[in-house]
């Protein structure tokens, strides 16, 4: 498996493509939801994508939230690879970048049904309860990095 941070348009497409598998096409995201202008370039958002052989099976990016605080979004891993460590391995992948960048922490809306999963890598759910994106229930969460 190749950890890659994303420098080109081409690699760009291809950790998009993952997105759209999972948040379009398996959980039903409307698309006009999914592809927003931190996508509109590798330079747009701190994006990565993750490879086995020639193809792209997991994907995800940062952005400042706040000074001193990265927040992570569109995590998403093709199902097939689920649950191989794929996914921690990109979230520790993903949060070292930002740590190196200066940022001692990181944020995340998760999918209520992948809580436990971010909890196991460190990360403690916010006050303020569950909320609707995409229609899909979230919590916030966080993490010092």
């Amino acid at each position: 498996m190749e950890y890659l941070k994303v420098t080109t348009q081409d690699l760009l497409e291809q950790a998009i493509e993952v997105r759209f598998t999972v948040f379009v096409d398996e959980q039903k995201v409307p698309v006009e939801e999914e592809r927003d202008a931190y996508d509109d370039t590798p330079a747009s958002c701190h994006h990565f994508v993750v490879k086995d052989g020639e193809k792209a099976i997991a994907a995800g990016r940062w952005k400042e939230y706040e000074p001193g605080t990265a927040k992570l979004q569109r995590i998403a891993v093709l199902l097939p690879y689920r649950g191989t460590g794929v996914g921690r391995k990109l979230l520790e992948v993903m949060e070292a970048d930002a740590k190196a960048a200066g940022y001692s922490a990181a944020v995340l809306g998760a999918q209520v049904t992948a809580e436990g999963f971010y909890h196991k890598l460190g990360y403690e759910t916010e006050p303020g309860g569950v909320f609707l994106d995409a229609g899909i229930p979230h919590v916030n969460m966080r993490k010092r990095l």
